[in-house]
């Protein structure tokens, strides 16, 4: 059989740089223009930092930058631990256990306005009223499987002489947690702990639909303001947001990384 290069296909070069450009240049024409004096978007004048300034001082974008901090802290720290607790559940072979880790992982596959729809019909059967704990408890849910799979993945590689060594010392079950098992997770637990709360921070469609009133977050203001327009304004709250989204994931890649070397 003949291994097929793509290296070799004619235009392949070409292709590949026509597709980055066209996923890469929008993002780069954005934030080019955040730093446009001009109050149109599409119209460059000269070179200017006033919109990072403004949007700084907005009282209503720091509450909804606060509202974001608040509900992907909180949704990251519960998503996390939970999703610490279903790797380790699932870490030993039982009967039904791929379907559990599908369950677990099922916000990943399904589109995230099903799961969205499902969740505001779920609150609204239990009489729960919609804001910030809304936002939070959908959080959680949809953040879970982003934290679970860096552990559990971790878990796979891990050396189980070393937890079989601890209990041949008589350490109990806690005590091989605390000292052995957790220690050895602690680079992929931050690490799905920042991917979670970069996914909590940049989620628009599940906060949409279950937000009410006073629990308005980042990119559910950029959504209502985008209405009137796009100005340099919302472009550099974008990039301000792209920047922050950027660096937390390059942290969960280096994390990820260096638990693996351990």
């Amino acid at each position: 059989m003949i291994a097929l290069h793509l290296k070799k296909l004619p235009l392949t070069r070409e292709v590949s740089l026509l597709m980055l450009a066209y996923l890469y240049l929008p993002i780069f024409v954005l934030i080019v223009y955040s730093f446009n004096a001009n109050r149109s978007a599409t119209v460059w004048t000269e070179f200017s930092l006033d919109w990072y300034g403004r949007i700084l001082a907005n009282p209503s974008i720091q509450t909804a930058a606060l509202n974001s901090i608040i509900v992907a802290s909180i949704a990251t720290v519960c998503a996390t631990a939970i999703a610490l607790l279903a790797a380790l559940a699932t870490y030993r072979p039982f009967y039904g256990q791929k379907m559990v880790e599908g369950g677990i992982n099922l916000p990943l596959i399904l589109p995230e306005i099903v799961t969205a729809v499902a969740t505001l019909l779920l609150f609204m059967a239990l009489g729960i009223k919609l804001g910030l704990l809304t936002v939070i408890i959908a959080h959680i849910g949809f953040c879970i499987p982003f934290a679970y799979l860096p552990i559990r993945a971790r878990l796979n590689d891990l050396d189980k002489s070393l937890l079989e060594a601890a209990n041949d010392l008589y350490a109990n079950p806690w005590q091989v947690f605390r000292r052995v098992t957790l220690p050895l997770l602690w680079p992929a637990v931050l690490s799905g702990s920042v991917l979670a709360f970069v996914v909590s921070l940049d989620d628009f469609i599940m906060t949409f639909f279950v937000a009410g009133p006073g629990s308005t977050t980042l990119p559910v203001y950029i959504f209502s303001a985008i209405k009137a327009g796009v100005t340099p304004e919302i472009n550099a709250i974008s990039t301000l947001m792209l920047v922050i989204s950027i660096v937390l994931v390059v942290l969960a890649f280096w994390l990820g990384q260096r638990g693996k070397q351990q």
